[in-house]
């Protein structure tokens, strides 16, 4: 597992190094995929660096990536979202980054999440705990969720009204914003690693695929917490995100179901 790790984070140091390069860039190219989501040379780019690595250091490996699909059949597969937060990237907004992790028979045993636009990085391995570093030769620091139990003293990332109101979620939404001490939709994988540092105490989210999620799912639980679907499935794979302290969790699930 520790070289697993080890070479995830290789994979986002490469992603990092063409990401930067391209962030702002005048010459940026944007294109609008076929489910009007935006893609830029940036996200293939960085996706292609990291697949050309895994074939050629772990070549047995299955590969899932947000723009090239599905390539091999292993029970060990990596899983890649180049530029999470493209729209952000796009419009110059440095909350975007990299999301590389390797799920095992379907279980992620690794993940790292790379925000380099801010310097940090939050990695985890299973049983391992959650870290974080801030500035590539700083001391890394273990990650821990809060303890926060009331909902009227919780901070809430909702992460997009749109999406909750396309799966048939905004009344839960609107009711459970009521009754939160704080909401905000600070929204992609930012709103994750601030539930795994402590600083907020759930996160929501629809329309999302597993590479959107994989990495934080481990982080997240790895720093104490607790992830699922919206409906209380365990893992990335369901299209939706409810991610808590664990504390606050099974209230959150009730709060929300239909």
């Amino acid at each position: 597992m520790t070289a697993d790790l080890d070479f995830a984070h290789r994979l986002a140091d490469a992603a990092d190094a063409i990401s930067t390069v391209r962030f702002r860039a005048n010459d940026l190219r944007v294109a609008t995929k076929a489910d009007r989501s935006h893609v830029t040379d940036a996200d293939q780019a960085v996706e292609r660096a990291i697949r050309e690595l895994i074939q050629a250091e772990r070549p047995g490996d299955a590969i899932f990536g947000e723009e090239y699909g599905v390539e091999g059949d292993s029970n060990r597969q990596w899983i890649i979202d180049p530029i999470d937060g493209t729209a952000n990237y796009l419009r110059g907004v440095p909350l975007w980054g990299t999301l590389v992790a390797l799920a095992v028979d379907g279980e992620i045993i690794a993940g790292v999440a790379s925000m380099p636009a801010l310097g940090q990085r939050w990695w985890a391995a299973k049983g391992e705990g959650a870290w974080k570093r801030t500035g590539r030769h700083a001391e890394p620091e273990r990650l821990h969720v809060s303890a926060t139990s009331a909902l009227d003293e919780a901070s809430v990332s909702f992460q997009s009204i749109h999406q909750w109101r396309d799966a048939g979620y905004l009344d839960q939404l609107l009711a459970l914003l009521q009754d939160v001490w704080r909401d905000r939709a600070y929204g992609d994988l930012w709103a994750y690693t601030l539930l795994a540092e402590g600083l907020i105490d759930a996160v929501g989210e629809f329309d999302v695929k597993p590479y959107d999620l994989a990495p934080l799912a481990l982080i997240v639980e790895e720093a104490g917490g607790r992830f699922t679907s919206a409906t209380g499935d365990s893992g990335p794979w369901h299209g939706s995100a409810l991610a808590s302290n664990g504390v606050l969790h099974e209230q959150l699930l009730l709060r929300i179901a239909r």
